[in-house]
């Protein structure tokens, strides 16, 4: 298990309500307007390195404005020796219970970046150590982009188990597993 690494906010500034439906097949996880974390109950978006467990990759995340735009924006550099990621992650289900997402059909992100790939990572109650998770990769070019990420899009990794819809626990934006400089901005985070 990951310790948290750096965390965005202070816990006033992040204080959170009741995710809001944007329609019916929809649910908004975060927008930033309210120019804070608005997102799950109790959640906050967390960001690590790969620095948790002995790597030497750097990160920053903070809450910022691109194009006029409000996101959360994580930045740093990806170095593959002892390690290989920086994240920024957010527990989907209240009180660090699972939460069910077998009414949606996958992740929907509005990303900026620098035209690098990325990484969305989810976890569930199947997965048992750091290295297990479902994976699926996406371009963030340097224009607002809307990424949709169905669930079949998500392959497992380091385990066995279909993806358990039922039982999500965390969603992961990373820069992933090769010697890069990462730039990734997130402005709209849903389920769709």
């Amino acid at each position: 298990m990951y310790r948290r690494a750096f965390m965005i906010g202070s816990t006033a500034s992040m204080a959170v309500g009741k995710a809001s439906a944007q329609a019916a097949s929809t649910l908004l996880i975060d927008d930033f307007t309210s120019g804070t974390s608005t997102a799950l109950s109790g959640n906050r978006w967390m960001g690590f390195t790969d620095q948790v467990m002995g790597g030497r990759s750097t990160g920053t995340t903070v809450l910022d404005e691109i194009n006029g735009r409000p996101c959360i924006r994580l930045t740093g550099t990806v170095n593959t020796q002892g390690g290989g990621f920086i994240q920024l992650a957010i527990d989907l289900g209240e009180n660090r219970k699972p939460f069910d997402g077998r009414r949606f059909n996958g992740v929907e992100l509005d990303v900026y970046g620098n035209g690098e790939e990325y990484n969305c990572h989810l976890r569930t109650t199947d997965v048992r150590w750091y290295e297990q998770s479902y994976r699926a990769s996406f371009v963030a070019p340097q224009s607002w982009t809307t990424v949709k990420l169905p669930w079949s899009a998500f392959e497992p990794s380091e385990i066995e188990t279909p993806l358990n819809l039922e039982g999500l626990l965390r969603l992961g934006i990373l820069g992933w597993m090769r010697d890069f400089e990462a730039d990734i901005a997130v402005g709209r985070l849903s389920l769709y």
